[in-house]
């Protein structure tokens, strides 16, 4: 097979070549970013995975290419004033792109941080739920627990006309319902109006002879209205009595039997007779947490409330206030405490030199939450009246290492208000519905569908049908164990893209062009085919899928491949491979190719790490899903935390262990998981937690200025014979201050062009002609390259440039054995993948002297990486065990789990169903287990 396969051979473009644009999105000459002006044509309405090793040009040929394109060209063909609302992406550089679809990209970098955003509004089935309470749910009264029905007048006429015929009942309009009080202007008011009788405290008085009442006592003051006879003849008169009583009381009327003294009550409202709870219309805004109507008022419907905490406050209770034990107040130039506290010392005889936990309590009491004879407001109060006027975003960050985050004690995190969650289905408000797994939420929808009948029925049915289908979208792609109510800032990358996922099928859309970014993130081996499914259907559908996959039963499932690279960075950009997965492991060139055939595989090591006798022990932790897990950890060696997805790995390691040693080791604030008690973190002295998350936000953060490289780089610039002669000092080659950089763009190299309706345009600054600094600077060469050349250096180059001084050596070859020697050592942040940033955080704590007593937590550290790289990351993360480091990973990646000493497998399902540790040991132990997923797979490796 020749090195580039392109299936079918492209003409020349023209418009009038209608087949091959019917059949194939066209590419011709792609250059953006590290693509060597390749052509291509992909297959439409098929499922076109794009492989390649990190840094080959996947993301770059699909997103920053195809869907840019396809976006742009939708957005375009808009009006103008529409288009001022939409952000418009850049023209990709391309000889041109037919054939192209309206396009979505289902990337992973849009998790929503808003508190109020949860899977269930994300999915709109929340909605759609809304809607079935609004039109289908019961009221039931807080205080009797009864439900609360509405009647109209005649519904209460004939209730009243199948009582017991003969009955002798009284009429009565209840107007003062236990409540205190004389009441002489209500009486006065009824008499005027014409009544003559009424029953106060269940005894009957001629109003005009009605007794004294004490204002100190509750009373019931019920008027008659009328009496009758329960038989055939009663006619319109009940009716016309009925609405006399109902304008009286409010909507509430009682029958009282002469005979029996049986009392029954009759509303035309959405009121408790006993109570006075009333409802108003049940409207779907009543039950959204984002809306006034329906929010509890407590926590504005965010369903927990943030206090200032005595704990985070005074962390360390064995110091005394003079010793700095309040941590906020704890700066020494802070007089204004200082003098306050003295102050108070002086009103309550408190000795600011005792430790704070000998304290007496009443006087604690006054210290956190003041005293008014005293005039003094308490640390609580004073920190959040200063919470509340600041608006510097750094300021309230400050004040929120002192603050904790508790359920809200009104709606119990339910976010809804009392006259919301008073409505509700089968005895279920619809809080507690959300609250279930999506497996449990299917199963409840499933059952009332078939429990209305008659009118009710045709009202549910259509409902509760979109809810299920969607429900139905959410568990096919492996996400059963989440609950409606999860909120989205809390879901991973995979999780959020997968929900978006499900979203897109909800919507049926055909002819669209869907551009994915590694959907099988997070995604255990058992729920892939779920997954593939889901893709299947969206393709079904009749859309053409792109997925960008490093998965092998992605890649071995999809109708068509193509295979990137061959290598990284500059090294790469070119279409190696393209067809079928038969075509990949049949060329020679392929990487992935050769790693799907068997030639390429990584290695099972030959022996495992003597277990260890020294552990990390976490008692009864119960953090989310756990359920009071008991685990000892060895230390000193390479573990590794697998489970289905939502089995509490998470909850685990990052949720309890780590804030647990931070907070131990740093004196960190961080939120505590729920644990009895977490043993053995003295024999650590560092902890080191590597997400993904950016090394930073600005074009200005870099993977120099990050592992501090760049500080080496520009002190060796200060030596030079020529930067001493001018007086140059270190600071002069940093693009962040003002001396040498180029102040016309201030550092940036680019300038930012706003276009209005169109999207903002990056030129090249003409000054500096984007290489960020003045004239002056850059005249400045070490080896005939200057500052601007340096930082334009892919990490392979700088390695052989900076081969002779060890400080920017040793900070660039950890890059390179972290698998990035293809990125530039200034490429700007904001390009790097979520896994190019762990790497790079990685390389700099590989870069430090290793004390052998560090703890290292990696989350899914194989996210956008090819096999080769997997590989790569493996021998580091050994390398790290080796020198008697703890290595702990949360993977699911069954190349990672099998190079592991020791694996800790969750489950034995997600949610509710997980949290457990199923069976522990070495990979070969968990292989044979019966009981685990994870083993099951294992077994297929080993």
């Amino acid at each position: 097979m020749s090195k580039k396969k392109i299936i079918p051979s492209i003409k020349p473009i023209n418009n009038n070549d209608d087949n091959n644009i019917i059949n194939y999105i066209v590419i011709r000459g792609a250059r953006e970013h590290n693509l060597k002006n390749i052509s291509i044509s992909i297959p439409k309405n098929k499922v076109v995975v794009i492989t390649g090793v990190s840094g080959s040009g996947k993301s770059t040929l699909a997103f920053d290419t195809i869907y840019a394109e396809g976006q742009r060209r939708y957005v375009e063909s808009l009006s103008a004033y529409a288009r001022q609302f939409l952000a418009i992406m850049n023209k990709p550089d391309t000889d041109g792109i037919l054939g192209l679809s309206p396009a979505i990209a289902i990337d992973q970098k849009t998790v929503s941080h808003n508190p109020r955003s949860t899977v269930g509004t994300v999915t709109e089935i929340y909605d759609y739920m809304r809607l079935l309470f609004a039109r289908l749910g019961t009221p039931y009264s807080p205080t009797t627990g009864k439900p609360i029905r509405k009647q109209s007048v005649n519904q209460i006429v004939e209730s009243i006309k199948k009582m017991k015929s003969g009955s002798r009942l009284y009429l009565l309009a209840p107007i003062i319902r236990s409540k205190k009080g004389e009441h002489k202007k209500e009486l006065s008011d009824v008499l005027k109006k014409g009544y003559q009788r009424a029953f106060i405290n269940n005894k009957l008085y001629n109003l005009q002879e009605a007794p004294e009442l004490k204002k100190t006592i509750r009373h019931n003051i019920d008027i008659v209205i009328d009496r009758f006879v329960i038989d055939s003849k009663i006619g319109n008169r009940l009716a016309d009595s009925i609405e006399l009583s109902l304008n009286l009381s409010d909507g509430i009327v009682y029958t009282y039997d002469a005979d029996t003294t049986e009392k029954n009550i009759f509303s035309a409202n959405f009121a408790c007779p006993v109570s006075g709870f009333t409802i108003e219309e049940i409207e779907p805004r009543l039950f959204s947490f984002n809306s006034p109507f329906g929010a509890c008022k407590d926590c504005d419907g965010l369903g927990v409330n943030t206090f200032f905490n005595e704990d985070l406050i005074v962390p360390n209770k064995e110091l005394s206030i003079n010793q700095n034990a309040i941590k906020p107040w704890s700066n020494k130039t802070h007089d204004y405490y200082t003098n306050i506290l003295q102050d108070l010392s002086s009103k309550i005889e408190l000795d600011l030199d005792a430790p704070y936990e000998n304290i007496d309590k009443d006087k604690k009491n006054i210290l956190l939450y003041g005293y008014k004879k005293i005039n003094f407001l308490g640390i609580i109060n004073i920190l959040q009246k200063q919470f509340n006027m600041t608006r510097e975003p750094w300021i309230r960050e400050d004040y929120n290492k002192y603050r904790k985050t508790l359920t809200c004690n009104t709606c119990k995190g339910y976010r809804l208000n009392e006259k919301a969650l008073s409505v509700k289905i089968d005895k279920k408000n619809i809080s507690e519905i959300t609250n279930l797994s999506i497996d449990d939420t299917i199963k409840w929808f499933l059952k009332k569908n078939t429990s209305y009948t008659n009118s009710n029925k045709l009202i549910a049915a259509p409902i509760i049908k979109e809810i299920i289908n969607r429900l139905n979208f959410l568990a096919d792609v492996g996400l059963n164990y989440l609950s409606l109510s999860r909120t989205s800032s809390t879901l991973s990358g995979g999780e959020s893209q997968r929900i978006r996922l499900a979203s897109q099928i909800g919507s049926g859309l055909t002819g669209v062009l869907y551009v994915l970014d590694e959907p099988s993130i997070g995604l255990h081996q058992r729920d892939n085919n779920r997954l593939l499914k889901t893709l299947f259907k969206l393709k079904n559908l009749g859309n053409t899928v792109i997925v960008v996959e490093h998965d092998s039963d992605a890649i071995k499932n999809a109708d068509h491949v193509i295979d990137m690279g061959p290598y990284a960075g500059v090294k790469g950009g070119n279409v190696v491979a393209e067809g079928s997965v038969k075509d990949i492991m049949n060329c020679k060139e392929s990487l992935t190719g050769k790693y799907l055939s068997g030639i390429l595989k990584i290695e099972t090591p030959s022996e495992r790490r003597v277990h260890s006798t020294k552990y990390i022990e976490i008692l009864e932790a119960s953090t989310n899903n756990l359920k009071k897990v008991n685990v000892k950890i060895p230390l000193g060696i390479f573990s590794c935390f697998t489970g289905v997805s939502g089995s509490g790995k998470s909850s685990l390691i990052i949720d309890t262990l780590y804030p647990a040693i931070s907070n131990s080791l740093n004196n960190s604030h961080r939120t505590k998981g729920k644990y009895k008690d977490i043993k053995g973190i003295h024999y650590l002295d560092k902890i080191i937690n590597i997400t993904q998350s950016p090394i930073g936000r600005t074009p200005r953060s870099n993977p120099a200025t990050y592992t501090g490289a760049f500080t080496h780089i520009r002190d060796w610039f200060a030596i030079l014979p020529e930067s001493k002669a001018r007086g140059y000092k270190s600071g002069r080659y940093s693009f962040n201050i003002k001396g040498g950089r180029c102040e016309a763009c201030s550092g940036d190299g680019l300038k930012k062009i706003e276009m209005h309706f169109l999207s903002d345009v990056y030129v090249k600054c003409e000054e500096c002609k984007g290489k960020r600094y003045n004239k002056e600077t850059l005249e400045i060469k070490y080896r005939n390259k200057n500052i601007s050349d340096i930082l334009d250096m892919p990490v392979a180059d700088a390695l052989i440039f900076f081969k002779a001084i060890p400080s920017i050596y040793n900070k660039l070859e950890m890059l390179e054995k972290v698998g990035l020697s293809y990125i530039k050592i200034g490429q700007s942040a904001t390009t790097l993948s979520g896994g190019e940033a762990q790497r790079v955080k990685l390389s700099k704590e590989l870069s430090k002297k290793p004390t052998g007593k560090t703890i290292y937590i990696l989350d899914e550290p194989t996210t956008g990486l090819h096999f080769e790289d997997i590989k790569k990351l493996i021998e580091v993360m050994q390398r790290l065990a080796s020198k008697g480091n703890t290595i702990l990973v949360i993977e699911h990646n069954m190349d990672v789990i099998k190079s592991a000493d020791w694996v800790f497998d969750l489950g034995p399902e997600g949610g509710d169903k997980g949290g457990k540790i199923i069976c522990e040991g070495t990979p070969e132990k968990i292989s044979k287990d019966k009981t685990s997923y994870t083993g099951k797979y294992l077994k297929q490796l080993l």
